[in-house]
């Protein structure tokens, strides 16, 4: 029983955790495209700062998305 609870624990304490991984925004104006990859980030982090690309982007008639 000991057992049993001990991995319920460590499961239940990996599945609250946030999953860090490879992101890659790209970005694209006037044709020519730009592909930024954020490595080893929270989905959040890398959505932000593509989203301040794509404020940038905008400027010239281009846009981001994040992949």
């Amino acid at each position: 029983m000991k057992k049993v609870l001990m991995i319920a624990i460590v499961g239940g304490a990996f599945a609250l955790t946030s999953c860090k991984k490879d992101y890659v925004c790209s970005c694209t104006a006037s044709g020519v495209t730009l592909d930024v990859t954020y490595q080893d980030v929270k989905k959040k982090d890398a959505q932000e700062a593509c989203d301040l690309s794509n404020t940038t982007y905008s400027l010239v008639g281009g846009s981001c998305e994040l992949k």
